[in-house]
């Protein structure tokens, strides 16, 4: 199994496109500032058949140090949660091993 870069993602859509590299680059680009801008409002991001990607506050928690073994007290966050649909499970779920 191999990581695809946002380089690599952008050569394949231009190809796929005959667009120019530069271009798709800077869509890609835009679409995550955009994405990034919208969750930060709090706002849910759903792309139909493939997932959804919320923020939930995480609660405040007892945690370990596990260096000395001392309990610290770990404060609330939030976070990124990504769910995900349907078409994109099935497509996992029947990949070849």
């Amino acid at each position: 199994m191999a990581t695809i870069t946002k380089r690599e993602l952008a050569e394949a859509i231009s190809q796929k496109l005959k667009s120019p590299q530069i271009v798709t680059k800077q869509t890609i680009q835009l679409f995550l500032e955009l994405c990034t801008e919208e969750l930060v409002k709090g706002n849910r991001l759903e792309f139909r058949d493939f997932g959804i990607l919320t923020t939930v506050e995480r609660g405040a928690k007892i945690g370990r140090n596990p260096k000395t073994g001392a309990t610290v007290e770990v404060p609330p966050k939030r976070v990124v949660r990504f769910k995900s649909g349907r078409l994109l499970k099935e497509k996992v779920q029947n990949m070849p091993s």
